[in-house]
């Protein structure tokens, strides 16, 4: 009597298992932690601001600086924890906000918080358009990210660009700067620039550079997820 032969395997009828979502680009949280800081600085200074004195609105600054270094410092950390990293810029931009934070604090002048983003736009500046002279798309190594199918030329272009983008925020800075020691500019009007009209503005410039990165093989993310599956 012979032995039933195995039954062969059968494969299950049910349903295919759905594969795993993408990662999320964690768009919102970069903003949150580029922006956010700050913020804090713009809100804890607005809500401090309304004493009375000659020393009023310096003591709003210090207090606003301080909540700033604090904000960036935990940026940092959600950074790390979220994201697994710090950018470059992260680490330059924190590096200033505390340095020059402390002279603020220290020397109770506010003047040293208008100085800081002339120095990070020209540090921004020199980097990318150094990088840009020498055939080295810097851009690509802040940002710590490659952006899908971003062609070297494409990288070059937009580092040259936003060179010459933080160049002109540098100087525009400085002279608002210049302007305040003169007392023509108030540090009000300079701190909302700073906070609404450098975002939107640094929002339509990175509109207008798309153009050059569609023509130099950025890939739209219906491409991409397209790419991977084939």
């Amino acid at each position: 009597m012979t032995s039933p032969s195995p039954a062969p395997d059968i494969p299950p009828t049910g349903p295919e298992p759905i594969p795993a979502p993408p990662p999320a680009k964690h768009g919102w949280l970069n903003f949150a932690i580029d922006f956010g800081p700050l913020l804090v600085f713009f809100v804890t200074y607005k809500f401090t601001s309304g004493g009375e004195g000659a020393f009023a609105a310096t003591t709003a600054a210090i207090k606003g600086t301080i909540a700033f270094m604090v904000a960036i410092i935990i940026a940092m950390g959600v950074s790390k924890w979220k994201l697994g990293k710090i950018s470059p810029m992260l680490w330059l931009s924190s590096i200033l906000v505390i340095g020059f934070g402390a002279l603020t604090v220290w020397f109770h002048d506010e003047r040293f918080i208008v100085m800081k983003p002339t120095i990070i736009y020209g540090a921004f500046a020199a980097l990318l358009l150094g990088g840009w002279a020498v055939g080295r798309p810097m851009l690509k190594y802040l940002l710590q990210s490659a952006l899908d199918g971003l062609t070297q030329r494409g990288w070059m272009l937009l580092s040259r660009n936003w060179g010459l983008f933080f160049l002109a925020l540098g100087i525009a800075n400085h002279i608002m700067y210049v302007l305040i020691q003169r007392d023509q500019f108030s540090f009000d009007t300079w701190l909302t620039i700073k906070v609404w009209g450098i975002t939107a503005l640094s929002f339509v410039f990175t509109l207008t550079q798309l153009p050059v990165m569609m023509k130099n093989g950025l890939a739209l993310p219906e491409e991409a997820e397209a790419d991977k599956q084939a």
